[in-house]
């Protein structure tokens, strides 16, 4: 199928192989379905990514932008740490609920790519870090009694939240549902 566009190749490779990933998985897409999805010929595609590979880590460093760009909309407006979280958390429960959530393109790499060594397990790892950093900032700010526990609680929420999403979809049971309590419960217990 041909996609006629004033896209540029890259940029339609990406974009297509982007939502190809997270709509489907990493391993479940081939270069043969990316290049026949975007109309652009396999050539062009290994011209600008040399392997798949390097198409997965550039698809995962996009969205390590994207997630934090959100995350600046979305807790910006907050007046306190505590706020922060739970604007974030709230957020999150939406998304978490929505037809475009396809649970967390990190864990998912990490899931069909459980090889610390393999370079897009490598971008999620650091990914997962830096949230974790972020959350424990945010604790301290918010005056918690134990900040790294309560940073890896609202991760350990945060991730959940990312699998129920792809196990449960948009469905009015999907247990996201619930995570900006459970996150506000964490909070009010630490601080």
């Amino acid at each position: 199928m041909s996609m006629k566009s004033d896209v540029a190749p890259k940029d339609q490779l990406f974009q297509t192989a982007a939502r190809l990933f997270y709509q489907r998985g990493y391993r479940a897409v081939g270069v043969d379905t990316i290049a026949a999805e975007s109309g652009i010929g396999k050539m062009t595609l290994y011209r600008h990514f040399p392997s798949k590979d390097d198409l997965i880590v550039a698809f995962l460093r996009d969205s390590d932008d994207v997630f934090w760009r959100s995350f600046e909309e979305v807790t910006g407006d907050a007046p306190t740490a505590r706020e922060k979280l739970l604007a974030f958390f709230g957020s999150l429960s939406e998304y978490a609920r929505s037809p475009a959530c396809y649970g967390c393109p990190f864990l998912n790499v990490a899931t069909e790519y459980p090889d610390p060594a393999y370079p897009g397990h490598q971008v999620a790892l650091a990914h997962k870090q830096t949230v974790r950093a972020r959350f424990r900032q945010l604790a301290e700010e918010a005056g918690a009694r134990q900040p790294a526990a309560l940073a890896d609680g609202l991760h350990l929420l945060m991730d959940g939240a990312f699998m129920a999403a792809r196990m449960f979809g948009a469905s009015p049971d999907n247990p996201a549902a619930h995570v900006k309590w459970a996150a506000q419960q964490l909070i009010d217990a630490q601080c």
